[in-house]
């Protein structure tokens, strides 16, 4: 048996530690700072790290590092060509990998990305994907808002999904999500 060794590299982003996690064949998480994991109920996430490998260098192989620095830095970038290695059901799959059809600068609706999958009814399960992803940023399902045009959930916590859509110039949302995001 074959096992997936993995990875990790921290950078930072708005000041703050966001941790890589990869395995040879592409990125697979992208971990928030320590503080917000924690405060949004994501520590599995942290302390599931017992046998990764620090390695800087495979991240500079996938580019990803010079791609976050220039994201975190408020220049557009696109994440199409990093390699991905995600474990999820095949309906997750095809809503992650929908997230990176949204350009950068831009929100869609949890309606506009159901559609996109062919998916029209399944709103709520795709909206469930979308808080499921191991990949912000990467694939940027911050930008996903609410039908009403309003910030209505992200792990990271609402303050996060504002600070990340205004580094790409889009600073008029209203957050109005669940008090449990509002942290």
């Amino acid at each position: 048996m074959t096992v997936n060794k993995k990875y990790r590299y921290t950078v930072r982003g708005f000041d703050q530690p966001w941790t890589l996690i990869a395995s040879r064949h592409g990125m697979s998480q992208l971990i928030y700072p320590p503080h917000l994991a924690s405060l949004a109920g994501l520590e599995q996430a942290i302390t599931h790290n017992e046998g990764q490998i620090e390695d800087r260098g495979l991240f500079v192989e996938f580019g990803i590092i010079d791609l976050l620095e220039q994201y975190f830095a408020g220049r557009p970038v696109s994440f199409e060509g990093v390699p991905l290695d995600l474990e999820g059901t095949p309906f997750q799959q095809s809503v992650w990998m929908a997230l990176s059809q949204i350009p950068h600068g831009e929100t869609w609706t949890y309606t506009q990305l159901a559609n996109t999958i062919g998916k029209p009814s399944a709103v709520r399960a795709v909206g469930t994907a979308v808080g499921r992803n191991l990949l912000p940023i990467i694939l940027p399902c911050h930008r996903v808002v609410g039908s009403n045009g309003t910030l209505t959930g992200f792990r990271g916590g609402l303050q996060m999904k504002k600070e990340l859509l205004a580094l790409e110039g889009i600073t008029h949302m209203e957050a109005v999500g669940h008090q449990r995001f509002r942290f």
